[in-house]
């Protein structure tokens, strides 16, 4: 049995087969608006086409001052609802899941005026200092992640990811080397996950679909956050609602060194899974077939995250199912490149 292909339930929704197409930052919300334009509306949906199982829209901000870009996709306004509706529509109607990943780039932000983080650090010389978040700008950013969440809903997405890896604002919190705070956010590890916990309780009290959350599980720094820290953070997220975690590393601070290969990141991955029982998903470099039905059929990982594979060739499933035998028909329109 070709695992690759098997269909996946998770919470209420079910996905066709074990293939996600990883969030990416697009960075084509040219008039700096958080809006969806002609490029996202070509670009997922040519995924779905290529029979994609779930599709993750790239990390959408939840607040302008929390934008990686100033051309990023948003979910702080009402004004974006539309725009994502049509998204979504246009995914469905190819069989696809669609998902979309929430986020707040903190002290990565680069946008005008100020940004924010737990501690006043900088990330390094490109970005600016960010000011110490108060007690109020948590406050405020939980509320935010809520309601991006319900805009997310009347969008009609299926699944919401919690970005909380690469660096970015709640990656920060998680992090010792970002979070240097001495009150009830900072100092132990159970009140550095304080503002996630908060974000997915907040998140769980109008959301019924699955939620997963994004990691960073090393931040390969001795200093740093490690695999064996996230074994309780994860504990901790499956009790307050998480369904999913989906595994990758670093982004935390600049200048660490990775030994980059295929499959770099599946270690981190099957170790979440074996040692709590909680589902996975894998990324990082994994570019053939044989690659993923490894991952799935020693039960490394439940889903396989692929980032690179999808820019280079929107249809690699039809590639995939070919290499592994697999008999995936493709609409009717493109069957006769498939035969």
């Amino acid at each position: 049995m070709v695992k690759l292909f098997e269909p996946y339930t998770i919470k209420n929704v079910t996905l066709k087969n074990r293939i996600v197409m990883s969030p990416m930052c697009m960075y084509s919300s040219l008039k700096e608006d958080g809006l969806v334009e002609n490029w996202h509306l070509i670009h997922y949906p040519a995924r779905a086409i290529g029979q994609v199982g779930l599709i993750i829209v790239e990390a959408t901000a939840v607040h302008p001052q929390g934008r990686i870009s100033m051309q990023d996709l948003g979910l702080w306004d009402d004004k974006h609802i539309d725009g994502m509706k049509k998204l979504v529509e246009l995914v469905k109607q190819h069989g696809s899941i669609i998902g979309i990943q929430l986020g707040h780039a903190g002290r990565k932000a680069d946008v005008k005026g100020d940004i924010y983080a737990p501690s006043p650090i900088q990330f390094n010389e490109r970005y600016k200092n960010p000011k110490e978040m108060s007690q109020k700008d948590i406050i405020d950013v939980v509320d935010a992640f809520q309601q991006a969440a319900l805009r997310a809903k009347k969008a009609g997405f299926d699944i919401i990811e919690i970005h909380a890896a690469h660096g970015y604002l709640l990656n920060q919190f998680l992090s010792p080397l970002s979070n240097k705070r001495n009150d009830e956010y900072g100092g132990s590890l159970e009140n550095r996950y304080r503002i996630l916990k908060e974000i997915i309780v907040k998140i769980r009290e109008i959301w019924d679909g699955p939620l997963f959350v994004r990691i960073s599980a090393s931040d390969y720094h001795e200093e740093g956050m490690k695999p064996d820290d996230y074994i309780q953070l994860v504990e901790w997220m499956r009790e307050d609602g998480v369904d999913l975690i989906d595994v990758s590393s670093g982004g935390v601070v600049p200048n660490v060194k990775i030994q980059v290969y295929p499959g770099y990141q599946v270690k981190f991955a099957e170790k979440i899974k074996k040692e709590t029982g909680m589902a996975v998903g894998t990324v990082g470099l994994i570019n053939t077939s044989d690659l993923a039905e490894e991952i799935l059929q020693n039960e490394r990982a439940d889903l396989i995250f692929l980032g690179r594979e999808l820019l280079r060739n929107p249809h690699w499933p039809y590639k995939a199912a070919k290499e592994l035998g697999y008999p995936l028909e493709a609409p009717f329109q493109y069957r006769r490149g498939w035969k």
